[in-house]
Protein backbone atom coordinates (compact mmCIF):
# COMPACT_ATOMS: atom_id res chain seq x y z
CA UNK A 1 0.00 0.00 0.00
CA UNK A 2 3.28 2.24 -0.38
CA UNK A 3 3.24 5.37 1.80
CA UNK A 4 -0.40 4.81 3.17
CA UNK A 5 0.30 2.77 5.43
CA UNK A 6 3.70 1.99 7.87
CA UNK A 7 4.81 -1.02 9.65
CA UNK A 8 6.07 -0.64 13.61
CA UNK A 9 6.89 -3.16 16.41
CA UNK A 10 4.41 -2.77 19.79
CA UNK A 11 3.43 -4.16 22.60
CA UNK A 12 -0.21 -5.36 23.22
CA UNK A 13 -0.33 -5.31 26.88
CA UNK A 14 -4.01 -7.09 28.22
CA UNK A 15 -4.43 -6.51 32.13
CA UNK A 16 -4.12 -9.68 34.08
CA UNK A 17 -2.99 -11.17 30.58
CA UNK A 18 0.79 -10.52 30.28
CA UNK A 19 2.03 -8.75 27.97
CA UNK A 20 2.37 -9.47 23.64
CA UNK A 21 5.28 -8.23 21.46
CA UNK A 22 3.75 -7.75 17.28
CA UNK A 23 3.65 -5.56 14.57
CA UNK A 24 1.19 -3.48 13.87
CA UNK A 25 0.07 -1.42 10.68
CA UNK A 26 -0.10 1.93 11.26
CA UNK A 27 -2.25 4.76 9.18
CA UNK A 28 0.96 7.15 7.83
CA UNK A 29 0.87 11.06 8.39
CA UNK A 30 3.05 13.67 6.38
CA UNK A 31 2.82 17.10 6.05
CA UNK A 32 1.89 18.57 2.06
CA UNK A 33 2.34 21.96 0.83
CA UNK A 34 0.10 23.17 -1.67
CA UNK A 35 1.09 25.76 -3.88
CA UNK A 36 -0.43 27.52 -6.25
CA UNK A 37 1.91 29.31 -9.37
CA UNK A 38 4.78 28.45 -7.38
CA UNK A 39 3.56 30.23 -4.28
CA UNK A 40 3.17 28.62 -1.25
CA UNK A 41 -0.37 28.47 -0.13
CA UNK A 42 -0.56 26.36 2.89
CA UNK A 43 0.17 23.37 5.01
CA UNK A 44 -1.76 20.47 5.88
CA UNK A 45 -1.57 17.06 7.27
CA UNK A 46 -2.36 14.53 5.66
CA UNK A 47 -2.35 10.62 4.56
CA UNK A 48 -0.35 10.51 0.98
CA UNK A 49 -2.77 9.68 -1.68
CA UNK A 50 -4.99 11.62 -3.95
CA UNK A 51 -2.90 14.18 -3.20
CA UNK A 52 -4.45 16.03 -6.68
CA UNK A 53 -7.90 15.80 -5.47
CA UNK A 54 -6.76 17.29 -2.16
CA UNK A 55 -5.01 20.13 -3.31
CA UNK A 56 -8.33 20.27 -5.84
CA UNK A 57 -11.22 19.90 -3.48
CA UNK A 58 -9.25 22.38 -0.75
CA UNK A 59 -9.15 25.35 -3.64
CA UNK A 60 -12.72 24.36 -3.71
CA UNK A 61 -13.31 25.67 0.10
CA UNK A 62 -11.01 28.66 -0.18
CA UNK A 63 -13.53 29.77 -2.93
CA UNK A 64 -10.29 29.97 -5.71
CA UNK A 65 -12.18 27.46 -8.16
CA UNK A 66 -15.45 26.26 -8.40
CA UNK A 67 -15.26 24.48 -11.93
CA UNK A 68 -13.10 21.64 -13.63
CA UNK A 69 -11.72 24.55 -16.17
CA UNK A 70 -10.64 26.28 -12.84
CA UNK A 71 -8.11 23.86 -11.72
CA UNK A 72 -5.63 23.16 -15.13
CA UNK A 73 -2.74 21.11 -13.92
CA UNK A 74 -0.84 19.67 -10.71
CA UNK A 75 2.64 18.57 -10.20
CA UNK A 76 4.98 17.28 -7.63
CA UNK A 77 8.01 20.09 -7.42
CA UNK A 78 11.15 17.86 -7.30
CA UNK A 79 13.61 20.38 -5.46
CA UNK A 80 11.92 19.96 -2.15
CA UNK A 81 15.24 19.02 -0.43
CA UNK A 82 18.85 20.04 -0.09
CA UNK A 83 20.19 17.02 -2.03
CA UNK A 84 17.19 17.92 -5.05
CA UNK A 85 15.28 14.95 -4.00
CA UNK A 86 11.70 14.91 -4.62
CA UNK A 87 9.48 14.06 -1.52
CA UNK A 88 5.67 14.12 -3.29
CA UNK A 89 5.21 16.53 0.24
CA UNK A 90 5.34 19.63 -2.05
CA UNK A 91 2.14 20.26 -4.95
CA UNK A 92 2.27 23.13 -7.18
CA UNK A 93 -1.25 23.93 -8.70
CA UNK A 94 -1.27 25.77 -12.35
CA UNK A 95 -4.61 27.45 -12.37
CA UNK A 96 -7.32 28.08 -15.65
CA UNK A 97 -6.48 31.33 -18.22
CA UNK A 98 -8.28 34.03 -16.19
CA UNK A 99 -8.53 32.56 -12.50
CA UNK A 100 -7.43 34.66 -10.29
CA UNK A 101 -4.38 33.56 -7.71
CA UNK A 102 -5.59 33.66 -4.27
CA UNK A 103 -6.03 36.27 -2.41
CA UNK A 104 -2.64 36.70 -0.15
CA UNK A 105 -4.87 36.83 3.27
CA UNK A 106 -5.94 33.15 2.75
CA UNK A 107 -2.06 31.76 3.02
CA UNK A 108 -1.83 29.83 5.87
CA UNK A 109 1.41 30.90 8.26
CA UNK A 110 1.24 27.53 9.90
CA UNK A 111 0.04 24.26 9.95
CA UNK A 112 -3.34 22.80 8.97
CA UNK A 113 -3.15 19.87 10.94
CA UNK A 114 -5.09 16.78 11.11
CA UNK A 115 -7.64 17.48 13.11
CA UNK A 116 -8.71 21.01 11.99
CA UNK A 117 -8.91 22.32 8.60
CA UNK A 118 -9.30 25.94 10.12
CA UNK A 119 -6.27 26.01 11.75
CA UNK A 120 -4.03 28.98 10.08
CA UNK A 121 -7.38 31.44 9.32
CA UNK A 122 -6.30 35.02 9.98
CA UNK A 123 -9.53 35.78 11.35
CA UNK A 124 -12.94 34.75 13.06
CA UNK A 125 -14.49 36.52 9.82
CA UNK A 126 -12.08 34.72 7.29
CA UNK A 127 -13.36 31.02 8.32
CA UNK A 128 -16.64 32.04 6.97
CA UNK A 129 -16.37 31.80 2.74
CA UNK A 130 -19.44 32.36 0.15
CA UNK A 131 -19.97 29.90 -2.43
CA UNK A 132 -20.54 30.01 -5.95
CA UNK A 133 -23.67 27.36 -5.55
CA UNK A 134 -26.70 28.03 -4.03
CA UNK A 135 -28.10 24.69 -1.59
CA UNK A 136 -31.30 25.76 -0.64
CA UNK A 137 -33.04 25.43 -3.76
CA UNK A 138 -31.81 21.93 -4.64
CA UNK A 139 -35.15 19.67 -4.86
CA UNK A 140 -33.32 16.47 -3.34
CA UNK A 141 -35.47 14.38 -1.61
CA UNK A 142 -34.16 10.79 -0.04
CA UNK A 143 -36.53 7.99 1.44
CA UNK A 144 -35.19 7.37 5.07
CA UNK A 145 -34.43 3.35 4.32
CA UNK A 146 -32.36 4.37 1.49
CA UNK A 147 -30.10 6.78 3.45
CA UNK A 148 -30.06 4.50 6.21
CA UNK A 149 -28.26 1.85 4.26
CA UNK A 150 -25.22 4.29 3.66
CA UNK A 151 -22.75 4.15 7.03
CA UNK A 152 -22.72 0.35 6.33
CA UNK A 153 -21.60 0.76 2.28
CA UNK A 154 -18.83 3.59 3.81
CA UNK A 155 -17.83 1.00 6.25
CA UNK A 156 -17.35 -1.33 3.82
CA UNK A 157 -15.16 0.56 1.86
CA UNK A 158 -12.71 2.11 4.53
CA UNK A 159 -9.68 -0.25 3.29
CA UNK A 160 -6.95 1.07 5.04
CA UNK A 161 -9.16 1.64 8.20
CA UNK A 162 -9.79 -1.92 7.92
CA UNK A 163 -6.32 -2.59 8.58
CA UNK A 164 -5.27 0.42 10.86
CA UNK A 165 -8.54 1.84 12.52
CA UNK A 166 -6.55 5.08 12.47
CA UNK A 167 -8.48 7.09 9.31
CA UNK A 168 -11.46 9.01 8.66
CA UNK A 169 -13.63 8.43 5.65
CA UNK A 170 -15.66 10.67 3.39
CA UNK A 171 -17.77 9.45 0.66
CA UNK A 172 -20.49 11.16 -2.17
CA UNK A 173 -23.81 9.24 -2.77
CA UNK A 174 -26.13 9.78 -5.37
CA UNK A 175 -29.58 10.50 -3.47
CA UNK A 176 -31.94 9.31 -6.34
CA UNK A 177 -30.15 5.73 -6.59
CA UNK A 178 -28.30 5.23 -3.84
CA UNK A 179 -25.13 4.82 -5.91
CA UNK A 180 -21.49 5.64 -4.06
CA UNK A 181 -19.62 7.51 -6.62
CA UNK A 182 -16.32 7.87 -4.58
CA UNK A 183 -14.57 7.46 -1.68
CA UNK A 184 -11.51 8.65 0.14
CA UNK A 185 -10.31 8.26 3.70
CA UNK A 186 -6.86 10.24 5.57
CA UNK A 187 -6.09 10.84 8.70
CA UNK A 188 -8.11 13.91 8.89
CA UNK A 189 -11.54 14.51 7.93
CA UNK A 190 -11.45 17.75 6.30
CA UNK A 191 -8.94 15.87 4.18
CA UNK A 192 -11.00 13.05 3.30
CA UNK A 193 -13.74 15.36 2.36
CA UNK A 194 -11.06 17.51 0.43
CA UNK A 195 -10.40 14.63 -1.76
CA UNK A 196 -14.02 13.45 -2.06
CA UNK A 197 -14.65 17.12 -3.40
CA UNK A 198 -11.61 17.42 -5.43
CA UNK A 199 -12.36 13.80 -7.26
CA UNK A 200 -15.24 15.58 -8.47
CA UNK A 201 -14.06 19.21 -10.15
CA UNK A 202 -11.75 17.42 -11.25
CA UNK A 203 -14.47 15.25 -12.81
CA UNK A 204 -16.50 18.52 -13.99
CA UNK A 205 -19.49 17.36 -11.77
CA UNK A 206 -19.71 20.28 -9.73
CA UNK A 207 -22.04 21.43 -8.25
CA UNK A 208 -23.06 18.50 -6.75
CA UNK A 209 -27.08 19.20 -6.90
CA UNK A 210 -28.85 16.49 -5.57
CA UNK A 211 -25.93 14.42 -4.29
CA UNK A 212 -25.70 13.54 -0.08
CA UNK A 213 -22.11 13.94 1.35
CA UNK A 214 -21.41 10.63 4.32
CA UNK A 215 -18.91 10.96 6.69
CA UNK A 216 -17.53 8.67 9.45
CA UNK A 217 -16.95 11.19 11.95
CA UNK A 218 -19.29 13.92 13.08
CA UNK A 219 -20.66 16.77 11.42
CA UNK A 220 -18.26 19.76 12.32
CA UNK A 221 -19.20 23.67 10.90
CA UNK A 222 -16.01 23.19 8.69
CA UNK A 223 -17.19 20.14 6.82
CA UNK A 224 -20.41 21.58 6.52
CA UNK A 225 -18.46 24.78 5.00
CA UNK A 226 -16.60 22.68 2.22
CA UNK A 227 -20.44 21.05 1.26
CA UNK A 228 -21.65 24.49 0.61
CA UNK A 229 -18.37 25.17 -1.31
CA UNK A 230 -19.26 22.03 -3.45
CA UNK A 231 -23.11 22.59 -3.80
CA UNK A 232 -23.72 19.51 -1.84
CA UNK A 233 -27.49 19.66 -0.31
CA UNK A 234 -27.01 16.86 2.33
CA UNK A 235 -24.81 15.92 4.96
CA UNK A 236 -24.90 12.91 7.04
CA UNK A 237 -22.74 11.94 9.65
CA UNK A 238 -22.58 8.93 12.04
CA UNK A 239 -21.76 10.96 14.89
CA UNK A 240 -23.02 14.43 16.15
CA UNK A 241 -22.62 17.60 14.30
CA UNK A 242 -22.05 20.69 16.55
CA UNK A 243 -23.82 23.72 17.06
CA UNK A 244 -22.36 25.96 14.35
CA UNK A 245 -22.88 23.88 11.69
CA UNK A 246 -26.39 23.20 12.30
CA UNK A 247 -26.51 26.98 12.24
CA UNK A 248 -24.69 27.40 8.74
CA UNK A 249 -26.91 24.34 7.59
CA UNK A 250 -30.10 26.05 9.04
CA UNK A 251 -28.50 29.75 7.25
CA UNK A 252 -28.09 28.12 3.64
CA UNK A 253 -30.66 25.40 3.62
CA UNK A 254 -28.78 22.75 4.00
CA UNK A 255 -29.98 19.35 5.43
CA UNK A 256 -27.76 17.76 8.30
CA UNK A 257 -28.22 14.44 9.65
CA UNK A 258 -26.59 12.57 12.63
CA UNK A 259 -25.95 9.79 14.58
CA UNK A 260 -26.27 7.86 11.20
CA UNK A 261 -26.89 4.27 12.23
CA UNK A 262 -28.42 1.50 11.15
CA UNK A 263 -31.95 2.21 10.99
CA UNK A 264 -31.99 5.35 13.50
CA UNK A 265 -31.13 9.08 12.61
CA UNK A 266 -31.56 12.49 13.89
CA UNK A 267 -32.31 15.44 11.84
CA UNK A 268 -30.87 18.49 12.55
CA UNK A 269 -31.95 20.32 9.40
CA UNK A 270 -33.45 20.38 6.50
CA UNK A 271 -36.00 18.14 7.42
CA UNK A 272 -37.82 18.24 3.57
CA UNK A 273 -35.58 16.19 2.10
CA UNK A 274 -36.26 13.05 4.06
CA UNK A 275 -39.44 11.31 2.74
CA UNK A 276 -40.96 8.58 4.91
CA UNK A 277 -40.76 5.35 2.53
CA UNK A 278 -39.34 4.53 -0.49
CA UNK A 279 -39.31 7.78 -2.67
CA UNK A 280 -41.84 7.15 -5.94
CA UNK A 281 -39.40 8.56 -8.17
CA UNK A 282 -36.56 5.97 -7.54
CA UNK A 283 -38.96 2.65 -7.47
CA UNK A 284 -36.57 -0.33 -6.18
CA UNK A 285 -34.11 2.07 -5.05
CA UNK A 286 -34.01 0.35 -1.42
CA UNK A 287 -33.71 -3.55 -2.75
CA UNK A 288 -30.89 -2.28 -4.97
CA UNK A 289 -28.91 -0.54 -2.45
CA UNK A 290 -29.42 -2.73 0.29
CA UNK A 291 -27.97 -5.25 -2.72
CA UNK A 292 -25.13 -3.91 -3.02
Amino acid sequence: MGRITVRRRVTRITVGGGAVRREDVLAVEEPLEIRVGGRALAITMRTPGHDFDLAAGFLVSEGVVSRAEHFAAARYCAGATVDGENTYNVLDVTLGPGVPAPDPSLERNFFTTSSCGLCGKASIDAERTLSAYDVADDDLRIAAELLAVFPDRLRAGQDVFEKTGGLHAAALFDGSTGEMLVLREDVGRHNAVDKVVGWALTQGLLPLRGMVLMVSGRASFELTQKASMAGIPFLAAVSAPSSLAVDLAVEIGMTVVGFLRGPSMVVYAGEHRLVSGVDSRTPGAREEAVAK
